[in-house]
């Protein structure tokens, strides 16, 4: 990927005007000559190619703040200019995890927000922008840590496609017109990147936008402040569940890595407060430029960390707005939202999957009776108040309570087996999921959620599977029919409704070449047909994993990179004994090789990958009738509630047409 942008870079028309200086290293193998796999070192882009600098800056990782610091000062002191810009390529993983996978020092992570503050400010010099051609960096959390360093921010609030941003046009322009305004430079990055974005990979979720430095920091911390302090008024009071309510409907990034960054705007709008709107207005007043795909919707330009999907963060978070200086009435609030969600998870939670449930025997979402929920809550606060009344709180918990019990029967009635929750108790539940097992005699097979449900007229939910579920193939070049047709683990992610289409995103575990990574799988359904439209793999994510530790977070998210021909897919999935031990992943189906259809197109005559290639695999997605295994399947309804328990329905019946 890198060594594609460099080749954009290289194809841009530069004049004496413009130094383009690339620091290299981190990677284990470059597809660039020359550039070499052991050593970091230092690149000028001139004249139709790249021209090494300097020969060996040593093995310092790319993740070590001390390395940016003595890259920035070597470009300040050997090529000083009127106007300075700043670009980091590479993973990004947000307020949390901060930027940068350096592949040989995994052990490292990657490089946090208080990383960078201390690399830029040891570095002591000024941009006109600072851009991240890397995931999730288009933070609220970010912009206000790089107010000291530049005037402008570019960056993602979602995880970007592979390709990366597009050099050669906005490149050219700058050298053309090198006093442009910085605004301009921006917007011209943006609408190439999602403009390529849109033609080479389609339904990824593009987003960039130009956040104006400036005006974010002197706006923008009064009004969080007050967002804050109204947002815990509402939480030491008994309205949590309005905060988590409007908490699970905002546009998430990056879900299926729990990482918490959700769009700043959307939030603000669903919670609805006076001082919602109000930061909302503000926001919007310093996002000068924002793009995004088709693909994704309520993404205004700038996204923050608010704890829902894994509270063990916030400590980090707590601890990295106090590096940068961010008000702390926004660490209070996060404090008291993770501390009252932790609180419902500790009374009320069931305890994750319960096996033996789901094969005939307890369902394991038994009633948990009376909770003393004045001494847990006293337990999680630790001493402190975080303002938040024990009692008030404690009151609040036992009247906002999923009763996980009406989970244990079905009724049935005309022959259809039905499942009937009160308005109250639906009002405790923030998503449904179906989640399907195979029973492989000794354990069972996950074969992952989707959000495929039915509710009757008269708003009972249908306890019946129809045995179908996503599966992977591969497309024979000769007679155009699907071959190795398997069913795979599916994971749930989202879903967009435009008119009567739904494009439906999720992820399939594999190993690629004996690594851990995930297939990024779209689905494009007609809702006025029931049918589906069209289903692809839009590409591949590797999975970096969290380093170990008890304050460990994960690394940054790795861009959706684009299959490469030859490639081998081995399809896994999680694994569980009949006692209900978690085995790991679990190989399931036979190897496939992944293959270019249009591979002669891919090279120009150089040699080189071709900018507007598109590549076409061979890989077939669809829904597969497993109805000939039903005895063997085990279809189960995930729910959550608001305090993000899970709960599992006794098994559906496996109706099969």
């Amino acid at each position: 990927m890198a060594t594609n942008d460099l080749q954009e870079m290289a194809k841009a028309t530069l004049g004496n005007n413009i130094n383009l200086l690339v620091y290299t290293g981190g990677c284990k193998q470059w597809r660039t000559n020359g550039i070499s796999n052991s050593v970091n070192q230092i690149y000028k882009v001139e004249n139709g190619s790249i021209t090494r600098l300097v020969e060996d800056d040593g093995k310092d990782s790319l993740v070590k703040p001390a390395t940016l610091t003595r890259f920035i000062q070597y470009c300040t002191k050997n090529y000083p200019a009127n106007r300075q810009a700043l670009i980091f390529w590479d993973h990004g993983g947000g307020s949390i995890s901060g930027y940068g996978y350096d592949e040989k020092n995994a052990s490292l992570g990657s490089m946090g927000l208080s990383g960078i503050n201390a690399a830029l400010k040891n570095a002591g010099t000024k941009f006109d922008f600072i851009g991240f051609d890397a995931c999730l960096m288009a933070t609220l959390e970010t912009g206000l840590m790089l107010n000291d360093y530049a005037d402008y921010m570019i960056a993602s609030e979602e995880t970007e496609p592979g390709i990366g941003w597009y050099y050669t046009n906005w490149l050219s322009k700058l050298s053309a017109d090198s006093s442009m305004p910085t605004i301009e430079i921006g917007k011209n990055i943006v609408d190439d990147f999602v403009s390529e974005c849109n033609r080479r990979c389609a339904g990824q979720k593009t987003t960039l936008s130009v956040v104006d430095l400036a005006e974010l920091s002197q706006t923008v911390p009064a009004s969080l402040k007050s967002f804050a302090a109204g947002t815990s008024k509402l939480l030491s009071g008994s309205d949590y569940k309005a905060v988590s309510d409007a908490r699970s409907s905002t546009r998430e990034f990056a879900s299926s890595s729990k990482i918490d960054q959700v769009d700043l705007v959307h939030l603000c709008y669903n919670l609805g407060t006076g001082e919602s709107e109000t930061l909302a207005k503000t926001l919007l007043g310093a996002v000068k430029y924002n793009k995004t795909s088709s693909s994704i919707s309520n993404a205004y330009g700038l996204s923050i960390f608010f704890p829902y999907q894994r509270t063990s963060y916030v400590k980090n978070a707590v601890s990295t707005y106090d590096s940068i200086g961010l008000d702390s009435e926004y660490s209070r609030c996060i404090q008291q939202f993770a501390t009252l969600e932790t609180g419902g998870q500790q009374g009320y939670g069931s305890g994750g999957l319960d096996v033996s449930g789901l094969l005939g025997g307890l369902s394991g979402t038994a009633d948990t009776g009376s909770v003393d929920f004045g001494s847990l809550l006293g337990s999680l606060l630790g001493g402190r108040s975080l303002d938040l009344d024990v009692n008030t709180a404690s009151q609040m918990l036992e009247n906002n309570r999923f009763d996980s019990t009406k989970l244990n029967s079905w009724t049935t009635e005309k022959g259809h087996k039905l499942m009937k929750l009160a308005p109250e108790d639906w009002e405790q539940v923030h998503s449904l999921q179906l989640n399907v097992f195979y029973d492989d005699g000794d354990g069972l097979i996950n074969l992952g959620l989707d959000n495929q449900y039915s509710f009757t007229k008269d708003g009972a939910l249908l306890g019946e599977y129809d045995c179908t579920w996503v599966a992977i193939g591969t497309q024979d070049t000769a007679s155009g029919s699907a071959s190795n047709v398997q069913p795979v683990m599916f994971n749930y992610q989202d879903a967009l409704v435009e008119g009567n289409v739904m494009t439906t995103t999720g992820t399939v575990p594999i190993l690629l070449n004996d690594k851990l990574a995930n297939l990024v799988v779209v689905f494009e359904d007609d809702l006025s047909s029931g049918t589906t439209r069209n289903a692809y793999v839009i590409g591949v994510r590797y999975d970096y994993g969290t380093p170990s530790g008890e304050d460990a977070v994960p690394n940054a998210e790795a861009k959706i990179a684009e299959l490469q021909d030859g490639d081998s897919i081995q399809f896994v999935a999680d694994y569980y004994t009949r006692d209900g031990e978690f085995q790991d992943s679990y190989k399931i189906g036979e190897t496939i090789s992944y293959h270019l259809l249009n591979a002669e197109d891919k090279l120009d005559a150089e040699g080189h990958e071709r900018p507007d290639f598109v590549p076409v695999g061979n890989l077939v997605v669809g829904y597969t009738d497993m109805s000939a295994l039903q005895d063997k399947l085990i279809a189960s309804y995930l729910f959550t509630d608001i305090y993000h328990n899970e709960y599992w329905t006794l098994p559906l019946i496996n109706s099969v047409n």
